[in-house]
């Protein structure tokens, strides 16, 4: 079973719902604001309660919580606060539209949202995108993308990953192909790699991954990959692949990238972290530990700083 760092609150009710309110309220009241008392209030609830106090709190004070939150706060402290009065979908949807929009895209977001999400969770993405901004997903991708990696995004928001159990004939066939269709060939065709990585369920694809590790004679496919791809389209077969095989090591090696070098993507640490700590952060936290023989929380607090790093350190740490 996944281990999450942030629970529902047990004790939850009609009361606990208007105290939590209450508290967030007096906490921005007047001059100056109690962060200490947003931390503790927010990180107390999982999402789901956490909206339900925002309700609590428009209909008590006729205030929008989330707009009280960005009036008072600032920065990376405020961005991670709305992330999480956000609903996840909701989340990866403004996610997505903030890597397409403006000048560039950030292909590894849409690669890591995109590689991840389940059919039901893609199928839910998708109707709230057209919701939220009067466009399909998929053209909107095809606007930002192109080549390759565009077909890649393209296969990939029909949200048709199987379901089913493993079929081990066609395990050899699908092995084949993309051997027949990288390492035995020269150049790569892409299109078969993908109909294959995009389509087969994640159990299927690691008997594949073994198969393929055979008939080339020791080659994984991951540095079959690296050799035969570039770029984006790279990134985004490999995310695959280590979805398929680990999808807590996928994230502690998205959290590293996150926080290496000079200067910390905050954007991407604050998605990871809000978005996985009610469904497999405390698995993640152990992977990052194995990885980088650090603990998450030292990542963390050597990267941030403030009431931005108190957050944060409190979804790592946990509420339970």
């Amino acid at each position: 079973m996944p281990s999450p760092t942030i629970v529902p609150n047990w004790n939850y009710d009609e009361a606990v719902e208007a105290e939590a309110a209450e508290q967030l309220r007096n906490a921005m009241k007047g001059f100056g604001t109690d962060e200490a008392v947003i931390i503790e209030c927010l990180m107390k609830y999982n999402t789901e309660q956490r909206i339900k106090i925002a309700e609590t709190f428009k209909q008590a004070y006729g205030q929008d919580l989330i707009e009280e939150l960005k009036g008072e706060l600032g920065g990376d402290f405020e961005d991670v606060c709305v992330a999480m009065l956000t609903p996840p979908r909701l989340l990866d949807v403004k996610e997505l539209n903030k890597s397409i929009s403006g000048a560039g895209t950030d292909e590894s977001t849409l690669v890591e949202i995109m590689c991840s999400r389940s059919n039901e969770e893609i199928q839910e993405i998708k109707e709230l995108y057209e919701k939220e901004y009067e466009c399909s997903l998929e053209d909107a991708l095809m606007g930002d993308t192109g080549g390759y990696f565009g077909r890649l995004m393209r296969a990939l928001v029909q949200g048709g990953r199987d379901t089913d159990d493993v079929d081990y004939t066609r395990v050899e066939e699908d092995a084949q192909k993309i051997f027949d269709a990288g390492a035995a060939q020269l150049g790569t065709e892409e299109a078969e790699i993908n109909s294959i990585l995009c389509v087969r369920s994640f159990d299927h694809l690691i008997d594949v991954f073994a198969k393929y590790e055979e008939l080339s004679e020791g080659t994984s496919l991951e540095d079959a990959i690296k050799s035969e791809t570039s770029s984006d389209l790279q990134d985004g077969f490999l995310s695959i692949i280590q979805c398929a095989r680990n999808k807590q090591k996928y994230f502690a090696m998205r959290l590293n990238k996150a926080m290496k070098g000079f200067g910390t993507d905050d954007s991407d640490l604050i998605r990871l972290i809000v978005s996985r700590s009610e469904i497999d952060l405390g698995d993640i936290k152990d992977e990052f530990q194995q990885l980088y023989e650090k603990p998450l929380e030292e990542a963390v607090e050597s990267e941030c700083g403030g009431d931005y790093k108190r957050m944060l350190l409190a979804l790592v740490q946990g509420n339970h």
